[in-house]
């Protein structure tokens, strides 16, 4: 009989390979991928703009659906969670699709750490802080067009690499590369005119 998981010390020590070859052996492993991913994907979900947590739920609720129904497809060679990224993405742009709109629910905290992460000079992020509010810098990452905002959502506040963000929005790296310096020249002309 396949191995489950029957405590959580296992799923902390587990690789991704490992949980999805448990999964396809035994269906009832697939918790295990759930528990790991439940609240990364939420996160996601949320900052890339659903606001109604009953839908933010739903939505991921339709994610691991996905997830587990094409699970035999996962390919080894790449990085589960880019390839599980990539589903959820795929969804949530589906559910935006349908639903005719983009909003953003970013924490202050998280915006006014977001020039620490794409600034380098300490001065310079002293400067934006005083200059711009959290709602000035939400209002500049809400001018951006999709493309621009889902590379700086998953370097910047997911945290993945370019590597990762290739992989999961399916374009060469030097394209993201090239999005992500655009969108940061494009956040910065849009606070720049809300300071004027």
């Amino acid at each position: 009989m396949p191995e489950t998981f029957t405590h959580r010390e296992q799923l902390n020590t587990a690789s991704d390979q490992e949980l999805v070859a448990r999964a396809i052996a035994n269906k009832q492993s697939f918790a295990a991928i759930v528990l790991r991913y439940q609240a990364p994907l939420l996160r996601y979900i949320v900052r890339l703009g659903c606001k109604n947590s009953f839908a933010a739920d739903d939505l991921l609720q339709e994610i691991f659906i996905k997830i587990y129904i094409h699970l035999n497809e996962y390919d080894p060679f790449l990085q589960f969670s880019s390839w599980i990224y990539r589903i959820a993405h795929n969804e949530i742009v589906s559910y935006f699709r349908k639903e005719k709109r983009r909003p953003s629910v970013l924490t202050k905290d998280e915006l006014l750490g977001f020039f620490e992460n794409i600034t380098d000079d300490a001065d310079a992020i002293a400067h934006e802080r005083e200059q711009h509010t959290a709602q000035e810098i939400q209002a500049a990452l809400d001018r951006l067009e999709p493309k621009y905002r889902d590379v700086i959502v998953l370097k910047f506040f997911e945290e993945k690499s370019y590597e990762e963000i290739s992989d999961i929005l399916l374009i060469p790296q030097g394209t993201v590369a090239t999005l992500i310096n655009r969108a940061k020249k494009k956040i910065k002309i849009h606070l720049e005119k809300s300071y004027q």
